[in-house]
């Protein structure tokens, strides 16, 4: 605990901030004040290098680093880096900048975000990694997962990235943050080829020997003894039987050479999509990950930290998540390319980041199943899967006559993440073109209410069954009563369902396939509704756990929504409306 004579001391120069920061007048009214700050940066070093109290002294570093952004943002600046990177190349960088970079040092040994910024300061922006990436990085919860793995919050930390967004290098950088803090300690980075280990130990050393990085600044008391980088072993301080650095492949023979008593790293065991679709090689990976890597611990605190793309519910990172669920020492992070909420990039950095309209073009050449596991990171077990992509009937045009008949059923939302679903079809003899369709997990009913109402007017359809389960009778009702309001007509029933959805979906699904004409890709976009809806009726397996099954029972429901109306045969003959 802080001294009182610390506090005291804070006290006295404390009239102008609150404790959360927030409440910053100093530096909004008057200029930069020189006095002040020397004080503030003197107690966060007192609290954090004399007194140890690591609480206190982040409390106050926090305070610091918000009165100088908020200086900053007062000059017409983004932030504090937006004022730095304005002066690097015009004179010496002004004393807020150099007062920020003075906190971020006495944090780098606490603080993971602050070692990662401090550690790249001398760097061009155009060649950092991390400050360019941070808000992102931020925002999607990696750098707090990485901060909980060192504060012994968590056990088992799984990442699942797109490719390029730097999976990989920020690996390196938290193994040279773990070097330094725990020269002490062995880890071990494994990882399917020899090619990809001595890239990372290439890194690692790299980082913790170049001038470009402050790692021997923050860390001046560790030092490299020993290399190999045939073995790609790295040794720092006192003489360790397994080093600080040790990275092994899938193959390797590792009994007795590596070993790990802190933090093993596993990243992407798998090579590739063949690999990926093979059931009996992903069963092999999963017996070298418990029987060769994870066997390298050495006593049960050492800590896993596994990146690698979600290709399968059979991948060690689903094997993992399974045996795992529900213990909350291990966390499980798979970031979409595209935030499904904002609808927005997630990886839009500042230096080579990536925008949804370059997402969609890859979308666009790719396989819709290659593209979930790699952007997505959605493992789909192709082997299991009910409907495939080929198997569809797609169009371009509507033929050009009246449709025999607009028809439409709706599945209606039953809990918080289960999916709205409305298709609608225009019938042509045999042949049902779904051309329009509701495909939304909002639990705004109000809304989805008017939604499901325009839908029916908008297409003319004359005909909508209902799923009358969980409250769907209600919401029936209340499209009607819309539909009814605006002068429209369409003739609206509800329905239970009463059979077992998973025998419904499996069993209508040839009618689906030879009866029902789905919009070609070029016709819609990922992110919009149709879009969506062709996502989930993709990505339904008969042998893997289904994330959301509403759109494949939408489709089975509508293929007995036609064969009651029809008879047992789906044959359209004529017009029944």
């Amino acid at each position: 605990m802080a001294s009182q004579k610390l506090k005291d001391a804070v006290k006295s120069y404390d009239k102008y901030l609150l404790m959360d920061g927030r409440d910053i007048k100093t530096m909004r009214k008057r200029a930069f004040e020189e006095q002040t700050m020397n004080a503030y940066t003197a107690a966060c070093k007192v609290a954090l290098e004399t007194e140890k109290d690591i609480e206190y002294g982040l409390k106050l570093s926090k305070r610091v680093k918000n009165m100088l952004n908020d200086f900053a943002t007062s000059k017409g600046y983004d932030d504090i880096f937006h004022l730095e990177r304005w002066y690097r190349d015009k004179e010496e960088l002004p004393s807020p900048v150099k007062y920020y970079y003075e906190i971020l040092y006495l944090e780098s040994h606490y603080l993971f975000d602050s070692y990662l910024l401090y550690l790249e300061k001398d760097r061009d922006y155009s060649r950092k990694f991390y400050e360019p990436r941070r808000k992102c990085l931020l925002k999607t919860g990696i750098i707090d997962a990485l901060q909980d793995l060192m504060d012994d919050k968590l056990d088992i930390l799984s990442i699942s990235m797109p490719p390029s967004t730097g999976k990989t290098t920020l690996e390196k950088f938290f193994q040279s943050w773990v070097i330094g803090l725990h020269p002490d300690r062995s880890n071990l980075f494994f990882s399917h080829s020899g090619e990809i280990t001595r890239m990372y130990y290439d890194g690692i050393y790299d980082i913790t020997t170049s001038n470009e990085y402050t790692w021997q600044e923050i860390f001046p008391d560790v030092k490299m003894t020993n290399t190999n980088a045939k073995s790609e072993q790295i040794n720092f301080g006192a003489y360790k039987a397994f080093p600080n650095v040790q990275c092994s492949s899938v193959g390797s023979s590792n009994a007795g050479k590596v070993r790990c008593d802190f933090m093993l790293m596993v990243d992407d065991m798998i090579s590739g999509i063949e690999q990926a679709l093979n059931k009996n090689q992903l069963d092999k990976l999963w017996e070298i990950y418990t029987v060769d890597a994870r066997q390298r611990k050495d006593g049960s605190g050492c800590r896993e930290l596994i990146i690698g793309t979600r290709w399968s519910v059979h991948d060690v990172i689903g094997r993992l998540k399974t045996a795992y669920e529900g213990d909350d020492r291990a966390r499980f992070l798979a970031i979409p390319d595209i935030d499904p909420v904002t609808g927005e990039s997630n990886f839009l950095y500042d230096v080579k980041g990536f925008t949804v309209e370059f997402y969609n073009e890859q979308a666009r050449l790719m396989d819709e199943i290659s593209y979930r596991c790699l952007y997505k990171n959605e493992p789909i077990e192709r082997e299991g899967l009910l409907y495939h992509e080929e198997d569809l009937r797609t169009y371009l045009e509507l033929p050009e006559r009246e449709p025999d008949a607009i028809l439409s059923v709706c599945d209606t939302k039953a809990k918080g993440s289960d999916y709205l679903v409305m298709p609608v079809c225009l019938v042509y003899g045999d042949d049902h073109y779904l051309v329009d369709t509701i495909c939304t997990d909002s639990s705004d009913y109000g809304v989805q209410y008017g939604r499901l109402a325009n839908m029916l007017m908008e297409n003319n359809v004359q005909q909508c069954e209902f799923e009358s389960n969980a409250g769907g009778d209600r919401v029936a009702f209340e499209v009607e009563k819309l539909v009814q309001e605006a002068g429209a007509r369409c003739n609206i029933t509800t329905k239970p369902t009463e059979t077992n959805k998973e025998t419904r979906i499996i069993v209508n699904a040839d009618w689906v396939k030879k009866n029902v004409l789905f919009k070609d890709k070029s016709l819609f976009t990922p992110n919009s509704d149709y879009g969506v809806f062709m996502k989930w009726l993709l990505s339904y397996s008969v042998t893997g756990k289904n994330v959301h099954d509403d759109v494949p029972d939408c489709m089975a429901n509508y293929a007995l929504f036609i064969t009651r109306k029809l008879g047992a045969v789906a044959t359209v003959t004529s017009r029944f409306f």
